[in-house]
This record gives C-alpha cells, sequence and structure tokens, in this order.
C-alpha cells in the first residue's frame, strides 16, 4: 500500500512538473521559423526522440505527409516507420473537419508525449510537417530533441508563388524537382512554369512536332550584359548551341512531383509578343514574311505572331495538349512586350480592326486575349496575364499579374478582378544583390538592386486600394527571369536567402513581420540549405554602412556582424580581398580617420564558403 501511495506521489509530481514546464514560455526567436507562424508559444523543456520513431497516419493525405517526415527522419539517422494506431506513435497526424476550415493552416503541438499535428485539408497537415522540420536539427546527431511549442498557423495570402523562366536557359527535371522542394520547405505553393518565349520554347505539342525540334533550340547566346552594349561590334556570341525540352511524360512527372507538395503549376504559354521561337517554326504564322530563327538576343522583339484564325488555331490546338496536362486552375498567356509594329503594317491587322470596329491597334490585342480567353473558360480554366493586357481591354474573369510596379494590379483590383501582386521593383529576383551594377563576383543582372531587406520590406496590399478590394488580391509572386543565369547554381545564388524574404511576405501578416527579428530567425536556416546542398549567397558582413559608422576622436569605430552562426569575419585595410589568411574580426575595429583607408570585410562559413566582399573607405 505504501509502495503505491509513493508511486502515485511521484507520478502525480512528474505530472505537475511537465505542467509547469508546458506553461513556463520562453523566447521563439531561438526557434529560427521561416516564415513566422500566425501563432506560435514554445515552452521550457524538450521532447528526445526515441530510436525508432512511429508516425501516425490513416488518409492518403496522413499517409502523403508521413512519407516526407519518414524520410526526413532517416536522415537524421532514425529509423521511421507508419502505423494506422495513434496510440503508437510517436508523430500523429490528423485530418480533422473540426480544425480551421483554411485548408492550408494547421495546429502543431510538442510536448512530453511527442508530436501532433492537424489540419483540415492535405496542405495544412503539410505545412505543418514542414515547420515541425524546421524544430529539428538540419542533419543526423546522437540526440535528437524537439522543442515544446504550440502553433496556431495559417497564410495571410492564397497565392505564394515563385516563377523560374527554362525558356531562356534550360533547366534539366531533376534541377525543377529540386526547385519545387525548396518551394515547398517555406510553404510557397504556385509554381509558375515560363515554358516559352523568344529564344526558346520548351513544352512537348504532339501536333507541332516542329517546336521540338526547331523551336526548342537557337544557334548560340550572347556573351555578357546587352543593356551595356552600344555599337554593333559590342554584340559578342558564344557559338554554343543551346536548348532542351521537356516531354509530356517528363511534364506529368514533374506536375505529379508537385502535387505530392501541395503546389500548383502554372504553365505559361507567351502571345502574342515573345513568339519569335515560335515564328522559327511556322513562319506562316507571321504578318511579315520569315524567314526567322529562335532568337539569340535578349529583349523585345517587334516581330510577333499575327492575329490570323491560322495563329487562334495554332494556339488553341497547343492550349489543347496543355489544359490536358496541367490540372491547375489557371493558364498564364504572357501578354506583355507586344511591340505593335508588324500589325499597324498589316492588312489583315487592318481587317481585324474594321470587322471587329477596334479604332486603335492596341485593342486588337485585347481582342486576341478574349478570344483565347474565352477558348480556356470552355475548357475549364482561368487566363492569367501580365499586367500590359489591361491595355487592351479585359474580361472581368481575366487575372492580372502585375510586374510594372502596382499601377496595374490596382487598377484590376478596383474593377473588381483577381490580382497576383508581382512588382519587378520589390520581386525580380534576377535583379542584383550587391550595389555594384554588373560586379565581376556575381551573375550578371538585368535590373537594378534588390538587397534582401528590400525584398523583405513589400506589402501586396496597397494603401491606395480599400479593405473591400484587397479581397482581390490573390496573394503575390517573386520572379526568377534567366537570361543570364545560366546553371543551376547560378539559380540558387539568386534565388537564396532572398526567396525566404519572399515566403514571409507571402505568408506572414504584414504587421507581425519585423526584419531584425526576420535576420535572428534566418541565421539558423543557412546550416539547414547547407545540408540540401544549396548553393546560396552568403550574405556579407553587417557594419560598414557609411552613415552609421561612430567615430571616436581621430577613429572611425566599425563594429561588425555576420548572419550566418559560427561564421568568420576576415578583413583587410590595404584594400585587397581577404582570404582565410587575412586578420580574424574579434572585436571593433579602429580606423585612423584622414587617411582613406579602404576597410573590406568578407563572411567565411564554416565549410569553407566566402561572402562577396564588403566594403568602406575611411576618409
Amino acid at each position: 500500500m505504501i509502495k503505491k501511495v509513493f508511486l502515485f506521489v511521484v507520478l502525480s509530481w512528474f505530472g505537475l512538473f511537465w505542467a509547469h514546464a508546458q506553461t513556463k514560455e520562453i523566447p521563439v526567436d531561438n526557434l529560427g521559423l521561416v516564415p513566422l507562424p500566425l501563432e506560435v508559444k514554445a515552452y521550457e523543456g524538450k521532447f528526445t526522440l526515441p530510436a525508432k520513431v512511429v508516425i501516425a497516419a490513416k488518409t492518403a493525405d496522413e499517409q502523403n505527409v508521413a512519407g516526407f517526415l519518414k524520410d526526413y527522419f532517416t536522415v537524421l539517422g532514425k529509423v521511421a516507420t507508419v502505423t494506422a494506431d495513434a496510440n503508437l506513435a510517436t508523430i500523429k497526424l490528423k485530418i480533422s473537419a473540426v480544425t480551421d476550415k483554411n485548408p492550408e493552416g494547421y495546429q502543431l503541438t510538442v510536448d512530453q508525449s511527442g508530436a501532433s499535428i492537424t489540419a483540415s485539408a492535405g496542405p495544412g497537415l503539410f505545412y505543418g510537417a514542414q515547420t515541425l522540420m524546421q524544430l529539428l536539427p538540419p542533419k543526423a546527431q546522437e540526440n535528437v530533441a524537439i522543442p515544446y511549442v504550440r502553433i496556431t498557423d495559417e497564410p495571410a495570402f492564397k497565392w505564394r508563388g515563385n516563377m523560374l523562366d527554362v525558356a531562356r536557359h534550360f533547366f534539366p527535371v531533376a534541377f525543377v524537382k529540386k526547385y519545387i522542394d525548396n518551394l515547398a520547405t517555406y510553404k510557397i505553393n504556385t509554381f509558375h512554369w515560363h515554358l516559352t518565349d523568344d529564344q526558346g520554347w520548351r513544352i512537348e505539342i504532339k501536333k507541332y512536332p516542329k517546336l521540338t525540334t526547331i523551336s526548342a533550340f537557337r544557334n548560340e547566346s550572347l556573351i555578357g550584359p546587352q543593356q551595356l552594349m552600344k555599337k554593333p561590334e559590342d554584340f559578342k556570341y558564344d557559338g554554343q548551341p543551346h536548348g532542351g525540352f521537356y516531354t509530356q511524360e517528363e511534364i506529368k512527372e514533374v506536375i505529379d512531383y508537385a502535387q505530392k507538395r501541395y503546389i500548383t503549376i502554372v504553365p505559361e504559354i507567351e502571345m502574342p509578343g515573345h513568339s519569335v521561337s515560335v515564328l522559327a517554326a511556322y513562319p506562316e504564322l507571321a504578318c511579315k514574311p520569315g524567314p526567322y530563327q529562335t532568337r539569340t538576343l535578349w529583349g523585345i522583339s517587334e516581330d510577333i505572331v499575327c492575329p490570323s484564325e491560322q495563329t487562334f488555331q495554332f494556339f488553341e490546338d497547343v492550349l489543347t495538349e496543355v489544359v490536358q496536362l496541367f490540372p491547375g486552375k489557371y493558364v498564364h498567356i504572357g501578354g506583355d512586350e507586344a511591340p505593335k509594329d508588324r500589325w499597324r503594317e498589316s492588312n489583315l491587322v487592318k481587317d481585324v480592326m474594321k470587322k471587329e470596329k477596334l479604332k486603335d491597334v492596341e485593342k486588337v490585342q485585347g481582342w486576341f486575349n478574349n478570344r483565347i480567353e474565352k477558348f480556356l473558360l470552355a475548357k475549364g480554366k482561368k487566363l492569367i496575364g501580365w499586367d500590359e493586357i489591361l491595355e487592351g481591354g479585359i474580361s472581368p474573369k481575366s487575372t492580372i499579374m502585375s510586374w510594372r510596379g502596382e499601377k496595374g494590379g490596382i487598377e484590376a483590383a478596383r474593377h473588381g478582378n483577381e490580382v497576383v501582386m508581382s512588382p519587378a521593383s520589390h520581386l525580380y529576383l534576377d535583379h542584383g544583390q550587391n550595389p555594384v551594377p554588373h560586379s565581376p563576383v556575381e551573375p550578371t543582372m538585368i535590373g537594378g538592386y534588390l538587397p534582401l531587406e528590400k525584398v523583405y520590406s513589400y506589402n501586396p496590399l496597397s494603401s491606395e486600394l480599400t479593405p473591400a478590394q484587397h479581397k482581390f488580391i490573390l496573394g503575390t509572386q517573386a520572379n526568377l527571369w534567366t537570361e543570364y543565369i545560366t546553371i543551376p547554381e547560378k539559380v540558387e545564388y539568386m534565388l537564396f536567402p532572398r526567396i525566404l524574404a519572399l515566403s514571409e511576405v507571402a505568408w506572414t501578416p504584414y504587421a507581425k513581420k519585423e526584419y531584425s527579428n526576420f535576420l535572428q530567425r534566418l541565421g539558423k536556416q543557412f546550416p539547414r540549405l547547407d545540408a540540401k546542398k544549396i548553393m546560396y549567397r552568403v550574405p556579407e558582413p553587417v557594419g560598414l554602412d557609411a552613415s552609421k559608422i561612430v567615430t571616436q576622436g581621430d577613429k572611425a569605430i566599425l563594429t561588425l556582424s555576420t548572419l550566418y552562426p559560427d561564421a568568420q569575419i576576415r578583413y583587410t585595410l590595404d584594400g585587397s580581398v581577404p582570404n582565410e589568411t587575412s586578420d580574424v574580426y574579434t572585436r571593433p575595429l579602429a580606423i585612423p580617420i584622414n587617411r582613406n583607408i579602404k576597410v573590406r570585410t568578407v563572411t567565411i562559413t564554416p565549410n569553407g564558403r566566402h561572402s562577396v566582399p564588403a566594403e568602406v573607405v575611411i576618409p
């Protein structure tokens, strides 16, 4: 009897201890979660995973998500199995109608009994699993423990997108899958696949085989930044044929891969502009006689398809095959940068304008788009296009992707059209990450300077719109054009870490965002990127902003820091680029004034990767 009483007292004491641990909150910043959940609480204590992890899953979605967790536990050196019996489980996955109706919302709890994730649908369960994986270490270690948390989360926006241009440079299926994995990790749910352009056509269309034998290849590519070329002799080419395409079977494979990660793929088939590759194979679709070749220059071409019945038949045939492949709701038709020079010269276009009573040639594109939209609607799809399609007039059912700032998106939302905000000023990730234009230490860029902080600062809900009009903003999207991004490593360099800033713009309510807090959490993501062999841009040391340097007497005091945990800062004072043999920064630097000393610094990560140099001249 005494033993039973003693055992009861001991068990009660442990119960009170755990309850106390659960109620004693601690700061959440050390969790390092990106994007920041809507509501997150952390508590003292951790749950240590057993050698064998059991995951409870019954439904198809639960089992799908369990597969990802099982794979991750294998990476951590744990044996994981799946069971239908929740009583036996370490990790419980549950889709329940009782939970939040948002299909992307979830609840995650970690306590002394293990971890549980509940959601109303598969996407939410998947995102809860992604959060759980961020609470785990990035690689195998002897003891794996999960901090006690209670998280209730859902996204701020339905459309959280990223676009990859594979038309300018082709990327293989294996890399496209890795790209999709990276989006899924940070809860980005839309992959915009830019499949066609002047410089290449990347999707097999069985009715038009010349699109893959001719349009998918160009003879060579321009060397260097085209925007700096002023004279004919400036234009030099590499002499290397470039191309490739995805078979329809490969497209299906990628779609299936994305669906398992709850990502919708939006295909883009450009029309009527950016279509020189089409004219290379089918010159009869042009207003002006050919011949044409798949374009080797970047930028905008005056040659676009002619709005003939033959052209409509071509695109309807193409789109018939496209919509049979892609199950998503939207088909992107581009519609941007379509000069009307050839149309103004065309008798066919003049006849169209007379027949359709169009007084402005720009309205011909609106007429063209409306015909394509009716075709897509008949196929159960919605048309989405860049904001130029507004200029020719759009129907109330069209969706606008606003890239030339927010003006087009604001106009469309005021008219009740769906909008995806994607301004180049904040979300074009082909823009440079170095304030020095065309810096030799970074990939060639197209646009201006787009640092991490500017991406993070973006708010998709314009103050020029009313709360009622905000409802038409589906969300936001970043775009990565690849004129100068030739290999997968450069794609990752331009994408990371800025894609993490995008993920928080798209997921976390603007009022909850704070850049300094984001940077603290971002630092914990770099070891995870290393574990996945992602070739991200290593952030340079912070503290060389000339406007913030403190002076003491005849010296300037430089206080430096790095976002990467356990990284070194190396520096030089003679203007040379620092390396592993340069001085290590250990305390603030006192630099004499009036000597024009150039201070240069780099971050060197524990695995030996270098940032680009950061520098300042102390006058």
